[in-house]
C-alpha cells in the first residue's frame, strides 16, 4: 500500500473520533437555533498541509474568478478566488476524501450532501479593508435551509480579526441585497431583497459572535446568517479555506440579479435538486 494512502486513512480515522466526541445533538442544536457554531480541532495537521500546499498552486494560477480588493505598496493584500476544486488535486482530496462533508451533514441533519463550491480567502498583515456584512444565500444559486458553509483558518486568527456573525439572523426570514467587497451594493433587480441594516453602526443592537481560532478549528454557518470581517491588523497572515454545501431540501435558484459563484455551465432549471457535475454528491 502506498505511504500517502496509509497517511489518509490514518488521518481519517483521527477525524472519524473526533466527529463521534463533537458532533452531538447539542452542537446540532446551537447550529440549527443560533445559526453558527465553532467547532474545535477537528482538521488534522495532514489535511492543513494540504490544503495550505492547493492555495499555493491555486494563487500561483489562479482562475478568472480571482478578485484583489486591496493592494498596499503594489503588494496584494486582500484577494479571493473560488472554484477551483476540479483543477487544484489537494482541494478535491480534501473534499472528497477527509469526511469534512460528514461535518456539513450532520449539523444539516441531511441524508445527502453535495458541494457548492470552495472559496478562498487571504487577508495578509496590514489589510485594513472590512469585509462588509452580508448575507451570502442571496448571492448564490440555491433556495432551501439545508445548508452549511465550513470556514477553515490556516493561520492562528485573533478574536479581532476572526470574521464575525450575527446568531439568529438566519431566522429573520429576510434576504438582503448582495454586497460586493469593494463596498457597493448590486444592482436591484429583484424589489424583494431588502438593504442589510447598519450593523457596524448599531452593533449593540445585536448578537456578535467571533472567537480567537488555531489552525484545525472551524466555524459553521448557514447560508443565511448575517457575517462580516475585520481587517488584518495582527501579524499573521489571515488565510481561510472555506467549503459550502446543500442538503436535503436544496434545490437550484434562478435568480432575477447576478449570482456569485456565476456557475455558466450549469443547465439546471429553476427548482431541481442540486444534481450536476458542478455540484457532485458527496458520499457519507
Amino acid at each position: 500500500m502506498e505511504k500517502n494512502v496509509v497517511l489518509v486513512r490514518l488521518a481519517n480515522v483521527k477525524l472519524n473520533k473526533l466527529l463521534q466526541m463533537l458532533i452531538d445533538k447539542g452542537l446540532v442544536r446551537d447550529y440549527k437555533k443560533n445559526g453558527v457554531v465553532l467547532i474545535r480541532s477537528v482538521i488534522t495537521d495532514f489535511w492543513l498541509k494540504k490544503i495550505a500546499k492547493g492555495i499555493e498552486k491555486n494563487f500561483q494560477n489562479p482562475s478568472q474568478y480571482k478578485c484583489v480588493y486591496e493592494t498596499k505598496n503594489n503588494k496584494e493584500v486582500f484577494y479571493d478566488d473560488y472554484c477551483n476544486w476540479q483543477r487544484i488535486e489537494e482541494y478535491k482530496d480534501f473534499i472528497f476524501n477527509s469526511n469534512i462533508a460528514k461535518i456539513a451533514a450532520q449539523l444539516m441533519e441531511s441524508k445527502n450532501v453535495n458541494l457548492f463550491h470552495e472559496h478562498i480567502l487571504i487577508k495578509e498583515p496590514g489589510a485594513s479593508k472590512r469585509t462588509p456584512w452580508h448575507q451570502d444565500q442571496p448571492y448564490y444559486c440555491v433556495d432551501g435551509k439545508d445548508n452549511c458553509s465550513l470556514w477553515i483558518p490556516l493561520d492562528k486568527i485573533l478574536k479581532e480579526v476572526c470574521p464575525e456573525y450575527i446568531k439568529f439572523s438566519h431566522k429573520w426570514n429576510k434576504k438582503y441585497l448582495p454586497t460586493k467587497f469593494f463596498g457597493n451594493f448590486y444592482e436591484r433587480k429583484d424589489q424583494n431583497l431588502e438593504i442589510i441594516p447598519d450593523i457596524s453602526n448599531n452593533r449593540l443592537d445585536y448578537d456578535i459572535a467571533s472567537w480567537e481560532l488555531n489552525p484545525g478549528d472551524l466555524i459553521a454557518f448557514n447560508f443565511s446568517t448575517i457575517h462580516g470581517a475585520p481587517g488584518n491588523n495582527s501579524p499573521n497572515r489571515r488565510r481561510a479555506f472555506s467549503l459550502r454545501f446543500t442538503g436535503d431540501d436544496a434545490t437550484f435558484a434562478k435568480r432575477k440579479g447576478e449570482v456569485s459563484p456565476p456557475f455558466p455551465e450549469v443547465k439546471l432549471k429553476h427548482g431541481d435538486k442540486m444534481n450536476s457535475p458542478s455540484f457532485p454528491k458527496i458520499m457519507i
